[in-house]
């Protein structure tokens, strides 16, 4: 019977259909292909996995309270190109561009978290204008051209942020460090701080977490700040390791981020959160995207496998939490 119990707990868990839903996924394209279990495809899916990945684990808390921040994708595109613009001009250094880079995204996010617990104009508004003003501005800046970012290698901030090393044969970018570090230190914060239990009371009910003495507001506009930086960060990132800091990078990316943590079991109206399961869910759409192409699937057809997936874990999540509430 306690068996049970704990498989019964295991099962209720949002974590759990995330995690067979990847063990099947790596399964079935290791079994069609074997290259795809080979080292260096898993060192490619994990040096693409950090930089959406670290994007998500912020959108995990923001949407945890309630929100959601859909400028993250623009600002993946717009700080590295400020970035490079201030190296190559001559303006500044480049550690000096990247402070100032993860500055301007730190205001730009602190205006998304005025807008929306000031002036009280929903999140999906505000941002969706502010999507449209920051990739507006990387585009007018750069006349749509991409910033020169080759004559960087022997920075040590680019091998600070995306140098490599080896553990054995596999290849490991530095990158993938600080997403670990970000992802443990989030899950912590969520899991086992105040200001986890403040994050998911202003998602549950703001107006009783405000009575029993939650800074809701203030929570949310520190929120949008981690998000706008978080996603600044993974841009840079990005730029470093392709060596292209393009404006239109990046396009799209709100909606795979938010796929990813709902995909992951994160509420989409808010209150509950989990990075652990954000986490499944980033791999789940990077191993998809990865595989596909190794079976031999068109690339095109990656959004029909993302649709069908966000469906059905809709379908589950919403399947386990009435028997969670029935209290089976």
């Amino acid at each position: 019977m306690e068996q049970r119990s704990l498989l019964q707990r295991a099962i209720a868990r949002p974590e759990f259909g995330p995690f067979v839903l990847l063990v099947i996924e790596l399964a079935i394209f290791g079994g069609i292909n074997p290259d795809f279990l080979s080292g260096d495809n898993l060192s490619n899916i994990l040096a693409f996995t950090v930089e959406l990945g670290l994007i998500a684990l912020a959108m995990t808390l923001l949407m945890t309270s309630g929100e959601f921040d859909l400028s993250v994708g623009s600002l993946f595109g717009f700080s590295p190109v400020l970035m490079w613009t201030l190296f190559n001009s001559g303006a500044t250094p480049l550690w000096l561009g990247f402070l100032i880079a993860l500055a301007v995204a730190a205001l730009i996010g602190w205006v998304n978290g005025l807008f929306v617990t000031r002036l009280k104009i929903p999140s999906f508004l505000v941002t969706l204008g502010m999507l449209l003003v920051v990739r507006g501005t990387a585009l007018y800046v750069t006349n749509g051209f991409p910033q020169r970012t080759w004559n960087a290698g022997d920075q040590p901030l680019a091998d600070f942020l995306v140098g490599t090393f080896y553990l054995g044969g596999f290849r490991v970018y530095m990158s993938l460090l600080w997403f670990a570090i970000a992802a443990i230190a989030l899950g912590y914060v969520l899991t086992k701080t105040k200001a986890g239990n403040w994050i998911q009371a202003a998602g549950g009910n703001a107006n009783a977490a405000r009575a029993r003495g939650v800074n809701v507001d203030a929570t949310k506009v520190w929120l949008f700040i981690l998000c706008s930086l978080l996603s600044s960060l993974a841009g840079i990132i990005s730029s470093i390791r392709t060596s292209s800091a393009n404006p239109n990078s990046g396009t799209g990316y709100e909606l795979e981020v938010i796929a990813m943590v709902v995909i992951g079991g994160t509420a989409l109206t808010g209150g509950r959160g989990t990075i652990i399961g954000t986490v499944l869910g980033i791999f789940i759409l990077r191993v998809m995207r990865n595989g596909i192409v190794l079976i031999g699937v068109p690339g095109l057809a990656y959004n029909i496998f993302i649709g069908a997936i966000i469906l059905g874990m809709m379908a589950l999540h919403s399947w386990l939490d009435r028997r969670h509430q029935e209290g089976r």
